[in-house]
């Protein structure tokens, strides 16, 4: 399965050092050693990289995501460049949709009509719609980031064009109504809700009371953010219009019989790759979250193809679908459905790798047993 989503790294850096972060507060230090930025001929290196994979796949559509770090550092007009420099790459009948995801802060009027009249969509990531749940998200001297963040949403609320939606990790000491709510109210076309990247060597915190300080590690059984995420499904099934939430239409969609477009569910097989900003091709960043080097490949755009990295072992195994999953996952009834979930969330460091099941099995189950009830009952009634 070719790759048709390329995450192309522009700043290595971020302004933000928020408390969960995977990247800059876990256990890949790589981001250290790579330029801070981009270089053109990295970029233009790159673009003909994606050329030639969409000439070799007769490719017809792509989806290019411009990140970082934070992107916005670089200033619009790299971005604009970079998006020129792929473009101008591609082989005749072959399009390609830019994204970039932004924590907001240094989002501009201009900066938004710039990119928006390039074609671009921005997303935000955001820990709900108000300044005591993005407590989390500081800039290095400790200063929050909510007062930046919000006029940016006021501007993406005035061009739903360009707005793509929101990213929302979860906390599981914050009320998930609250969240939703002050989401929702921000009036997004989409929210994405994400388990905080953990796995079993590094498991997932339970609730501490209240408060912001995480608790303990969850209890073997107990599905938490099961529980958090089913709160806000039926918020959300039973509230009438509001934005498309991705990890329940997912959900949905494959209890239904539909493929996976995502990688948190589902056994459809990756379809996405990343470029540092040295020019390394990388698997996803999630799974720097497991260990130093877990997401690397040794391959680099200067000297490979990217149809070299497709037979990467990494990118081999996400490929195989049932096959690469855990003897327990391949026998269990929601294994369609589940996927087994993220693979970063399968890692264990004293035994198979990421041959396990998801570190949040139980919340999975939880949820999606939940979904489909609703879904079934509302089936039924009609």
């Amino acid at each position: 399965m070719p790759f048709r989503q390329f995450v192309l790294k522009v700043h290595s850096r971020c302004n933000l050092a928020c408390t969960y972060c995977y990247i800059y507060a876990g256990p890949d230090h790589s981001w250290r050693e790579r330029p801070r930025t981009v270089p053109p001929a990295t970029v233009r290196q790159t673009a003909l990289r994606i050329a030639e994979h969409a000439r070799t796949h007769r490719l017809r559509d792509l989806r290019i995501d411009l990140h970082g770090g934070e992107p916005l550092l670089t200033g619009p007009g790299p971005l604009l460049a970079q998006a020129a420099a792929v473009r101008a790459a591609l082989p005749a009948g072959c399009t390609a949709e830019f994204g970039v995801q932004t924590n907001g802060t240094l989002l501009t009027r201009d900066t938004l009509d710039t990119l928006g009249a390039a074609g671009f969509r921005l997303g935000l990531s955001l820990d709900g719609g108000t300044p005591g749940l993005n407590r989390r998200r500081l800039d290095h001297a400790g200063r929050p980031s909510w007062p930046a963040v919000a006029r940016a949403v006021g501007l993406l609320h005035d061009r739903p064009d360009v707005f793509a939606g929101i990213l929302c990790t979860i906390d599981i000491t914050a009320d998930p109504a609250e969240v939703y709510g002050s989401l929702r109210a921000l009036d997004p076309p989409m929210l994405d809700f994400l388990l905080p990247h953990a796995n079993w060597s590094s498991p997932p915190p339970a609730t501490a009371g209240p408060g912001p300080r995480p608790g303990p590690p969850v209890p073997a059984g107990r599905a938490p953010y099961g529980d958090w995420l089913c709160t806000v499904f039926d918020l959300w099934w039973d509230g009438g219009p509001g934005p498309r939430v991705r990890v329940f239409t997912e959900i949905l969609g494959l209890l239904l019989g539909r493929p996976s477009t995502s990688e948190a569910v589902g056994l459809s097989p990756v379809v996405a790759l990343v470029v540092d900003t040295d020019g390394a091709i990388e698997q996803v960043d999630s799974l720097k979250s497991a260990y130093e080097g877990a997401a690397a490949t040794g391959l680099n755009v200067f000297r490979h193809s990217f149809d070299e990295a497709l037979a990467h072992p990494g990118m081999a195994a996400r490929q195989r679908g049932r096959d690469a999953l855990a003897p327990q996952c391949r026998a269990c009834a929601l294994v369609e459905v589940c996927g087994g979930g993220n693979y970063a969330h399968r890692y264990r460091a004293d035994a198979g790798g990421f041959t396990h099941p998801s570190v949040y099995c139980a919340d999975l189950e939880r949820l999606i047993r939940h979904i489909a009830a609703r879904l079934d009952a509302t089936v039924s009634l009609n």
